[in-house]
């Protein structure tokens, strides 16, 4: 899933999972997930209002991770997309979103001998 790295200002950045991924990979009765960030695996608390409209994460070690290794590529402060790939039971991978979109290969049709 595609989810947004955001700055709030100096020192509080997060993650924006958007409602319909909230709805989607996130069941109501979790409060803490696990991300995977490079080599570091941390846990996150999920705030009540996750599941009530404000669908974002933020913690201490995922702040610096997002500002040593994605925020630089905006200055503006405009989110940068991330994937946030499931890995497990309560268990996510966030790295950068491919660069190359996936090609789809069309199917060749038999040409007549």
């Amino acid at each position: 899933m595609v989810v947004k790295a955001q700055s709030k200002g100096q020192g509080l950045s997060g993650i924006h999972v958007g409602s319909d991924n909230v709805r989607r990979y996130f069941p109501k009765n979790v409060s803490t997930i696990e991300l995977q960030l490079d080599h570091l695996r941390i846990q996150c608390g999920l705030a009540p209002d996750f599941w009530q409209g404000e669908p974002e994460i933020y913690d201490p070690r995922l702040c610096a991770w997002l500002e040593t290794k994605h925020m630089h590529a905006s200055r503006n402060r405009t989110p940068v997309p991330l994937d946030l790939v499931p890995a497990g039971n309560n268990a996510f991978r966030l790295e950068p979103v491919s660069a190359q979109p996936a090609v789809r290969q069309r199917m060749q049709r038999p040409t007549a001998a």
